[in-house]
């Protein structure tokens, strides 16, 4: 396994290159011989980038083919497919596999992971050859991201797992690790792409029984609403529902709540529709084979057999295909049949269920409502037997004892035992490459769980990277301010400070200067690394205090009134 990452100036190209055995690591810079022959001798090994997909792999086939790498460089950066601008790429096998995560850049997790994000101070814009001494920094800073990008490929790991599993299992050559799960998902489904001028003709479940909510089914079949800008909003067991051509979303906001309340998922919605309503891409030849892997995967899952994963890649990945027009699978139509079907089956539940429970939240494949009582869970659970016999999907039911919600998509549930299941930015399970403000998270969810008040886990905190906040300014924007400075970096680490001294982050764009969201007005920044750094004395732990309560009574927690700085 080869890690690598390339740097491309006008006048000059490098490339670090790292052993994944051994961790033994090379620069080759500006020698297309010398990379050749890295090249000759590693061609069968797994080449692993960050955003590789996209930018590092074809750099590396245009140096392999004499072709003028910043031409190529500025070309997919100004968002070229690398696939369409030569031919020849095709003729030079490459494993490569990315890294890359859906949302973040290398230098965000790099923030998160507590490590240094400084940016070399070398320009891309230089219009001439670089000295040795700006060599020698960009070959630094290339090091270092190719070492991060390691970091982040061994806490990813099980991503890379579950794609060779994927080519095993379905016996698939090793060079097509470099697609996504999306396009495997196609060619392992056999699908053939054709182009289709029905989208909004839809087929709807014909085990669907509305009575009082009839006028939204019937809403569907108005052609002036076979559009994508088109909603219906309608209040739904209390509850405020907008239909239209995604899932279903609604919820009581800034609630808390205790007694008993009842989790209700469709188990594997999505595919469990396109199964039993025949939903799945008419491009694909044989739609048995999708219940075939179906029906494999339910077998190996019963018996916790790991295997069990790649059909559930497979399954899991058909539906976000067919909305997307690059791929095999891509059948709008089909798609619009499954949410739309998703959206009234769900809503057919809540008919069924609302005179005997309180409707607290409904999102894409599943609700959450609260019971009087006993009698009232075998009323509801009764009633929901009833409604999978007649569609044919199977509901996942769990039993919470309190509730913490803000949204739809922002809540803590904690059941009797004191567990408890987080869902969005604020409350959500931590981790190495996702470690935003992580005390707040902290202080809320200790807060919920065992009424621990936020200052005292704030104030017991002496853990520096747990009041970190990682802060990227887009590339719609031209530069970042700090005290009046301009800053050349992208990504920031900032902590709140206390010291007057100390100015906020801007963002400038044509001219207009605007606040970064949701950060201090006085901040320190720190961008080499975190790790064993003391906190400075002018951290500003109120700013974290206050920022901790103002969240917990969007999740309508009983706080103590503070000034509203957010």
């Amino acid at each position: 396994m080869i890690f690598y990452d390339f740097e491309v100036f006008r006048y000059d190209w490098l490339v670090v290159v790292g052993d994944g055995e051994d961790g033994q690591q090379a620069a080759i810079v500006n020698d297309p011989a010398k990379l050749k022959a890295f090249y000759k001798r590693h061609s069968e090994d797994i080449w692993v980038g960050y955003n590789s997909r996209r930018y590092d792999q074809y750099i590396l086939k245009a140096l392999l083919l004499d072709m003028d790498p910043y031409k190529l460089s500025r070309y997919l950066l100004e968002g070229g497919q690398g696939y369409r601008y030569s031919e020849l790429f095709d003729t030079l096998p490459l494993y490569n596999y990315d890294c890359l995560t859906s949302f973040h850049s290398l230098k965000q997790l790099e923030g998160f992971m507590g490590n240094d994000i400084r940016e070399s101070t070398v320009s891309f814009e230089i219009d001439r050859p670089l000295t040795a001494e700006e060599l020698a920094e960009v070959t630094r800073y290339c090091r270092h991201d190719m070492e991060q990008t390691r970091e982040v490929f061994k806490r990813r790991r099980e991503e890379y797992d579950s794609q060779l599993s994927l080519l095993k299992v379905f016996g698939l050559p090793l060079k097509q690790i470099a697609m996504t799960k999306a396009q495997l998902s196609a060619l392992i489904l056999g699908a053939r792409k054709r182009q289709w001028q029905d989208e909004f003709a839809l087929r709807l479940p014909p085990t669907l029984r509305l009575e009082r909510y009839q006028a939204v089914a019937e809403w569907y079949e108005r052609p002036e609403n076979k559009r994508y800008d088109r909603e219906l909003v309608v209040e739904v067991a209390g509850l405020a529902c907008g239909f239209g051509w995604g899932g279903l979303h609604a919820a009581l906001t800034q609630y808390h709540g205790r007694g008993l309340f009842l989790n209700i998922d469709v188990a594997s919605y999505y595919p469990s529709l396109m199964i039993a309503y025949d939903y799945i891409s008419r491009n694909v030849a044989d739609p048995g084979k999708y219940r075939e892997i179906r029906d494999i995967r339910l077998a190996l899952k019963k018996k916790k057999d790991p295997m069990q994963q790649p059909y559930k890649i497979v399954l899991n990945s058909a539906y976000g295909a067919m909305k997307d027009e690059s791929n095999s699978l891509y059948d709008p139509l089909q798609a619009n049949n499954v949410t739309v079907a998703g959206q009234l089956l769900l809503l057919d539940l809540i008919e069924k269920l609302e005179d005997h429970c309180q409707l607290i939240q409904c999102n894409t494949d599943g609700l959450l409502v609260r019971l009087d009582g006993p009698a009232a869970l075998a009323e509801v659970t009764a009633r929901c037997v009833q409604w999978e016999e007649r569609t044919g999907l199977q509901l996942e039911m769990e039993e919470y004892a309190e509730l913490y919600q803000k949204d739809v998509n922002n809540y803590l549930l904690i059941d009797a035992d004191g567990h408890y299941k987080a869902k969005g930015a604020y409350v959500k399970p931590l981790d190495d490459l996702d470690y935003d403000l992580p005390i707040v998270n902290k202080a809320m969810v200790a807060y919920m769980l065992h009424g621990t008040p936020v200052e005292e886990t704030i104030n017991a905190c002496q853990t520096l990277r747990d009041f970190q906040k990682i802060v990227k300014i887009s590339g719609k924007y031209d530069y970042a301010l700090y005290g009046g400075s301009v800053l050349q970096e992208k990504v920031l680490r900032v902590f709140a400070s206390t010291s007057l001294s100390d100015g906020g982050i801007y963002k400038v764009r044509q001219g207009i200067t605007e606040k970064v969201a949701n950060t201090p007005d006085r901040c320190l920044i720190i961008n080499d690394s975190v790790h064993d750094k003391p906190l400075p004395p002018r951290l500003d732990r109120g700013w974290y205090i206050a920022l901790a309560e103002h969240r917990l009574r969007d999740f309508g927690a009983v706080q103590s009134e503070q000034l509203e700085l957010f």
